[in-house]
């Protein structure tokens, strides 16, 4: 009998990309919400969503510092459950609902990706970078306070995608702000099969959920991006054309479902 939730599966299922859920994650966030060019937002949307008429082309920039577990003290074994992720979030309608989407993302992990794909985000690999706080006083520990400024950078095959700074200003205790939308994902899977491959193996569009979420030390203050354009890549079509708020904070919550809104080219799930 083969083990393991991912693949490789094998007698004992220990080479598995990652470990079965539940799945539990702490972060620091380093971002900045921006206004995006509506067309192109609007032309990323997969089918399900539609834009929203209220915020279109409202999107985010956010870079995370990971620390994940699932069952056995994963965290102890940081070399591979730690990792780093820079994503784009964009608003949405799902029939009457706000939510986000989100259309590029990439980690530094190869467990962090095969999670994501089965979630439904479609990373890829790059290298991420933030800025740290830390509890000692120093030039270098970037506290959380007044006038501290955190960066981000993420690059891939070698090449700059997206560099971020947020220069700190207040404290924001109401964390609806910032983060007020499920994000909802397409899961997407082709076939290989010559016959088959205008048919997907998985074509539905889910729901994100996110259990015993925590938001804490949401400060928000000034941004900047800058998302030069690349040969091969498509992420500078989300370059900012209005500055929102810059934001810092830290995040944990677990992962143990998700929910299906949409099978497409099947009866809906509702």
């Amino acid at each position: 009998m083969l083990l393991g939730y991912t693949l490789p599966r094998t007698p004992l299922g220990l080479a598995a990309i990652t470990p079965p859920p539940p799945w539990h994650y702490s972060s620091d966030i380093v971002g900045i919400e921006y206004w995006a060019d509506p067309s192109l937002t609007a032309a990323l949307l997969p089918p399900g969503l539609s834009v929203d008429p209220e915020t279109n082309g409202h999107s985010a920039l956010l870079f995370l510092d990971w620390q994940f577990t699932a069952q056995n003290e994963e965290l102890l074994d940081p070399s591979r459950f730690q990792y780093r992720e820079a994503f784009v979030l964009i608003d949405a309608m799902w029939r009457d609902t706000p939510v986000s989407f989100c259309p590029f993302i990439y980690v530094d992990n190869d467990a962090a990706l095969a999670r994501g794909w089965a979630q439904g985000f479609p990373k890829r690999l790059g290298s991420i970078f933030q800025t740290r706080s830390f509890a000692a006083p120093s030039a270098a520990a970037a506290p959380v306070a007044r006038g501290s400024r955190f960066a981000g950078s993420l690059s891939t095959h070698g090449v700059r995608l997206a560099e971020a700074i947020v220069t700190l200003q207040q404290p924001e205790p109401d964390i609806r702000k910032i983060f007020s939308r499920p994000t909802v994902n397409l899961r997407y899977f082709p076939r290989l099969e010559a016959q088959e491959q205008h048919r997907p193996a998985v074509n539905e569009l889910v729901l994100s959920l996110t259990d015993d979420l925590k938001i804490v030390d949401l400060w928000t203050g000034d941004g900047e991006i800058r998302m030069p354009a690349v040969a091969g890549e498509e992420l500078s079509m989300l370059a900012p054309v209005r500055m929102g708020r810059g934001f810092r904070c830290s995040m944990s919550y677990s992962v143990t479902d998700l929910k299906i809104l949409e099978r497409f080219d099947q009866p809906s799930a509702f």
